[in-house]
């Protein structure tokens, strides 16, 4: 399936209009997808932090040890997940921003994809490091925080 169904001499007299409201709504979608990739990281922040609270509290009464390895285990998994859906957006904003260079290639100018060669790809650290690269780090380092604990309240080391 090819991303023109029509071309301008098939289509009429607002092929050019109706191609670029296209692609600004394109664009702007592809924004949308990065404000809710934003949210669903404090989202999930929010929660680790009060896991780490609710971890660090229990260590002030023994008799919580229970809720302490339920909560060092959810915030594991909360970690998967979030790397996961990290991940998914990563996908989706690469083939988002895939369509969006397809799209300039029809129009006066490439701004988007201009730019991304700029910065070569984000291939060359000194000049550019995408976004999503430093944003998965994070969920490891929560969930290398809890397995840390996880294997600490086991007694493994």
């Amino acid at each position: 399936m090819s991303l023109f169904q029509k071309q301008e001499n098939d289509y009429g007299g607002e092929y050019k209009t109706h191609l670029f409201e296209q692609y600004k709504l394109y664009v702007d979608s592809a924004e949308k997808i990065s404000d809710r990739r934003q949210n669903a990281n404090n989202y999930f922040l929010t929660i680790n932090t009060a896991f780490i609270s609710l971890i660090g509290a229990s260590f002030q009464c023994s008799h919580l040890s229970e809720a302490r390895i339920l909560a060092i285990v959810a915030g594991l998994v909360l970690c998967i997940e979030w790397g996961s859906l990290i991940n998914s957006y990563k996908q989706l904003n690469t083939k988002k921003f895939e369509i969006i260079h397809e799209i300039e290639n029809s129009l006066p100018l490439s701004l988007y994809n201009h730019e991304w060669e700029t910065l070569e790809k984000g291939k060359n650290k000194e000049i550019y490091q995408p976004f999503s690269h430093i944003e998965q780090k994070v969920p490891f380092v929560y969930g290398a925080g809890y397995l840390y604990l996880l294997l600490k309240f086991f007694n493994c080391f």
